[in-house]
């Protein structure tokens, strides 16, 4: 599906069927680096259980024209944008990682556009090492292994997947290295100098879950706490031997994590 979103083509992945506005919409919103690729099982599902689904590049990302947006804030305000190209007034957002500081500043700045956030692999802040970022900014390499490495949990990096012939870590390396433009570092820095995910979560009043993976050493289940006790209500759902990208690494768990609000 394409869109139209102040002025630039935006790709997103419908999950094989007609997008329908009017049939419970839910945006799924992807992580540093990624694309809408990541998410393929959550969203066919979903598609084809009575939700109108849209799985977004965001800006610079995947089919999306750029360049990326270098802020948490200036990417919810591009979310709303979206949902008006879209014709949706009102979603569920689905977020992992920097996506899910991007749904939570979303529902908090735009409450009436935000029906349920899911956030998946999210942390009160999201530090990023100033070697890391540096390297990211100038498309070193170096950053796509480190960010693989830390990104999946260490049975992951020998296979295991549940689609035979599957390799994880290969597939990441791929997708990070057909970014453009710097667009990893353009990610990470958005993440590393947001600053707001506490009172964004103060300010929640959607049902809101956490997905989280309890081998995640990007963003370990210990630092969303604080995020989760301020949000009313808020349900969590830890994945056992799972790293930080969860909707990859345990695709069916992750599916299930996020039946349970949708």
């Amino acid at each position: 599906m394409e869109l139209t979103v102040n002025g630039k083509r935006v790709y997103g992945s419908t999950g094989g069927r007609d997008f329908d506005p009017a049939q419970d919409p839910v945006i799924f919103l992807h992580g540093s680096g990624m694309d809408r690729t990541v998410w393929q099982l959550q969203t066919r599902y979903f598609a084809w259980h009575g939700r109108s689904v849209l799985a977004v590049d965001l800006p610079g990302h995947g089919k999306s024209e750029g360049p990326a947006l270098a802020s948490i804030e200036a990417q919810a305000e591009w979310v709303t944008a979206l949902m008006d190209a879209a014709g949706v007034a009102q979603a569920a957002l689905v977020g992992h990682s920097m996506g899910a500081a991007l749904a939570l500043e979303t529902a908090a700045a735009y409450p009436d556009r935000v029906s349920a956030i899911a956030l998946c692999g999210v942390a009160e802040a999201m530090p990023v090492h100033p070697e890391l970022l540096a390297a990211g900014l100038e498309g070193d390499r170096h950053a796509y292994d480190l960010i693989t490495s830390w990104g999946f949990d260490r049975k992951a990096h020998i296979g295991g997947h549940k689609a035979p012939g599957t390799w994880m870590t290969g597939g990441a390396m791929r997708l990070l290295e057909r970014g453009r433009d710097a667009v990893v570092g353009t990610d990470l820095a958005a993440s590393n100098d947001y600053k707001g995910a506490p009172a964004a979560a103060a300010k929640v009043r959607c049902p809101a879950l956490f997905v989280l993976g309890d081998r995640d050493r990007m963003t370990p289940p210990r630092n969303a706490r604080p995020l989760i006790e301020a949000i009313d209500g808020a349900a969590v759902e830890i994945i056992a031997g799972c790293g930080h990208m969860m909707m990859v690494e345990r695709p069916d768990e992750t599916l299930d994590a996020l039946r349970k609000l949708l």
